[in-house]
C-alpha cells in the first residue's frame, strides 16, 4: 500500500499572515522570500523529492498572487482552491479541497514554515511509518531544542508507542507544520471555517493521533526577525 500513501498533497496557505507585517502589506505570507526564496517553494521541494503526483494549494488573502504562483509551477500538478469569499481556517480550507485528494492518506504542509531535512527525507518517514490500521493522523513534530525562531513549550507529548496526548512544557514538542492524513478523519465534516485541532483532539480521544520527531532542525518563519535567524541557519548548510 505504502505506493498509494502521499501521492496527494494539500498546501494551506491561505493565511492573513498578521505577524509578518509590513512584509504582507503586498503580498501573501507564503510568497516572502527567505534566502531569495519564498516560503511556499521550500514546501513544494520536499513535495517534488517525495514524489507527489497533484497538490492541491489554497488561497484567500491577495489569493491573485498564490494562484499566479500555482499556474507557474510545473511539478507536481498543482490545483486552486479559492477561499477569497471566505477563510476556513486548516481545518475547512482541506474539507474543501477533499474532492481533489483522493482516497489515501495525503499530505499537508504549511507554507509558512519549513525545516531541514535529517539523514532521511522527513516525508519518506512519514510514509514508512504510517500504519492504516492504528492511524488517522500522523505529525511531524520536533524537539523544541532543534528549533529556530519558536518561542513556544510544545504541542504535544509523545508516547513510546507513538500515539500522541496534549502537552506544553517540558518534554512536549512542537508540532512543525506537515503530516499525513486518511481522508475518513473528515467523515461528516461539513466545510466551513474550523481548525484541524478539532479533527486532531478527536483522534486523540481515539488513540489514532500518532506522530514522530523530526530529526533535523525546523525553521519556524513567523516575523521579519525569523527571516535573518533562518537566513543564517541556511547558510551553515
Amino acid at each position: 500500500m505504502t505506493d498509494t500513501i502521499g501521492t496527494h498533497a494539500m498546501i494551506l496557505a491561505a493565511g492573513l499572515g498578521l505577524r509578518m507585517r509590513p512584509l504582507t502589506d503586498h503580498r501573501p505570507k507564503p510568497l516572502i522570500e527567505v534566502a531569495g526564496k519564498p516560503l511556499i517553494d521550500y514546501g513544494m521541494d520536499r513535495l517534488r523529492e517525495a514524489g507527489v503526483q497533484k497538490a492541491v494549494v489554497n488561497g484567500h488573502y491577495r489569493a491573485e498572487q498564490i494562484l499566479l504562483w500555482s499556474k507557474q509551477q510545473r511539478a507536481p500538478e498543482l490545483l486552486f482552491s479559492d477561499e477569497r469569499a471566505e477563510i476556513l481556517d486548516t481545518g475547512g480550507g482541506i474539507a474543501k479541497a477533499l474532492p481533489l485528494l483522493g482516497e489515501q492518506p495525503f499530505f499537508v504542509l504549511n507554507s509558512d514554515s519549513f525545516w531541514i531535512e535529517g539523514k532521511v527525507p522527513a516525508l519518506n518517514r512519514l510514509r514508512g511509518i504510517w500504519n492504516d490500521a492504528t492511524m488517522d493522523c500522523l505529525l511531524l513534530l520536533c524537539h523544541v531544542d532543534r528549533t529556530i525562531g519558536y518561542d513556544g513549550r510544545g504541542d504535544f507529548l509523545l508516547g513510546r508507542d507513538g500515539r500522541l496526548i496534549r502537552q506544553q512544557g517540558p518534554g512536549a514538542l512542537a508540532y512543525i507544520g506537515g503530516y499525513l492524513v486518511h481522508p475518513r478523519l473528515f467523515a461528516g465534516v461539513a466545510v466551513e471555517k474550523f481548525s484541524m485541532n478539532v479533527l486532531w483532539d478527536k483522534a486523540i480521544s481515539e488513540g489514532r493521533l500518532h506522530g514522530i520527531a523530526h530529526s533535523g532542525k525546523w525553521l519556524h518563519v513567523g516575523t521579519p526577525a525569523a527571516i535573518v535567524l533562518a537566513e543564517a541557519e541556511l547558510a551553515k548548510t
